[in-house]
């Protein structure tokens, strides 16, 4: 493992934060982005302001959908791990 600079958070953002943010810069309406994937649109306003979980399952269906890693949503602010030069 010591050729891997582990991850760091760089802002504070929520999980349906990210996810309002990731369907805004794709200019979906949440109804849009409910027929897109199917998960109802009061499922998703119900995400974006953190009232449920989101859960595996929902983050790879929506990351479909915003096309983006799953990762992107589920760890929002985070750096991935970056191999480093030996």
């Amino acid at each position: 493992m010591k050729d891997f600079k582990p991850a760091k958070r760089h802002i504070s953002v929520s999980i349906g934060e990210s996810v309002r943010i990731l369907r805004e810069l794709q200019e979906f309406s949440q109804t849009e982005l409910a027929d897109v994937c199917g998960i109802p649109q009061s499922t998703i306003s119900a995400i974006e302001n953190d009232r449920v979980r989101l859960g595996v399952e929902r983050a790879k269906t929506l990351a479909r959908a915003l096309r983006c890693h799953p990762a992107v949503i589920l760890f929002p602010g985070w750096d991935v791990l970056v191999e480093t030069a030996a």
